[in-house]
């Protein structure tokens, strides 16, 4: 996960279309042809996506927008150190 990644989806795009695109993605990783090379793009790319969903949820209920990726951000190091 990429902080700066996640800040530029969550300001660039709205729910539906993280969401829609998240459905594509997970879609692709299904078929059988698709390699653990590109499986691990795709990871990094589903991970970015949901933090920038993550984000904005928090910031829908009253965060403001530093403080919210600054919190994101801490859970995922907090489940990383576990």
């Amino acid at each position: 996960m990429k902080l700066p990644v996640i800040r530029h989806l969550q300001k660039n795009n709205d729910q539906v279309k993280l969401e829609h695109t998240l459905e594509v993605l997970e879609s692709f990783c299904d078929h059988r042809s698709v390699s653990d090379e590109e499986m691990d793009v795709v990871g990094e790319l589903i991970s970015n996506i949901c933090g920038a969903l993550e984000v904005q949820k928090m910031i829908d209920k009253g965060m403001a927008e530093r403080d919210a990726a600054n919190t994101f951000m801490q859970k995922v190091m907090g489940s990383i150190d576990r």
